[in-house]
């Protein structure tokens, strides 16, 4: 098990493939995602890699999380997140893992925030039919109709769907196929609709119904702090 990384939801577009056909993608991007902690099982009880991205402001981050992240040596993050890891798959402290983390053609989990919409109807909500346009039906074309017996059963029961918040819930959509990656721009394409808002923050992990790929870079691709060049740490080089 690799860590993920946190990307920002950039919006939609489309690639072309070489038979000349249109394949929709989400583009995310991944800047300066570095790992700022280590969970381990001697201390923790669990392996994990607590991640950050973006830059906080001073003022906005608490004394505490200060003192976390000059221990680390790391600027202050806007977004944390941790990601269960496998004990040999650790990434050192202050490295940035970049976006050839993920290869071309591999499937992912990605978890976001989806896009709040309110209080709104049953129709709306949870996709009812809605009263007769005629025959006697006046006013409520759009209401859910009966919500629950008269003296049998007399009450009207839990979790019964009904109009009320709707969106702004944690969504994870799995499997979805990496088209391109681009380094430079630290650009992820993945293929299909991601939950959230283009300027979300969206978790990205390896697909956990899916198979690694062999080229998959192990324990991931990064750079180490100080060194200007991607470090793709590969377990077992010798298989090449």
């Amino acid at each position: 098990m690799r860590s993920g990384v946190i990307a920002k939801k950039v919006g939609m577009t489309r690639v072309f493939t070489d038979a000349g056909e249109h394949v929709p993608v989400t583009v995310l991007k991944v800047d300066n995602c570095q790992v700022v902690a280590h969970r381990t099982m001697e201390k923790n009880g669990y392996t994990a890699l607590q991640v950050g991205v973006g830059t906080a402001k001073v003022k906005n981050v608490s004394k505490a999380e200060r003192g976390r992240f000059a221990a680390a040596e790391v600027e202050p993050k806007k977004r944390l997140a941790e990601f269960r890891v496998d004990p040999q798959h650790v990434i050192p402290v202050g490295a940035e893992i970049t976006a050839d983390h993920f290869v071309v053609g591999q499937f992912v989990d990605v978890t976001g925030v989806t896009t709040g919409k309110g209080f709104a109807g049953g129709m709306k909500r949870w996709n009812f039919g809605g009263l007769r346009a005629s025959h006697g039906v006046s006013i409520s074309h759009r209401s859910i109709g009966s919500t629950g017996g008269r003296q049998d059963p007399g009450k009207t029961f839990k979790n019964k769907k009904m109009p009320g918040h709707l969106g702004s819930e944690r969504v994870t959509t799995q499997n979805l196929r990496v088209v391109q990656t681009d380094v430079e721009r630290g650009l992820i394409l993945v293929q299909g609709a991601v939950p959230g808002v283009a300027g979300g923050w969206i978790m990205v992990r390896d697909a956990v119904k899916r198979a690694l790929p062999k080229d998959a870079p192990v324990p991931g691709a990064f750079r180490e702090r100080g060194n200007g060049e991607a470090a793709a740490a590969i377990e077992g080089e010798e298989r090449a």
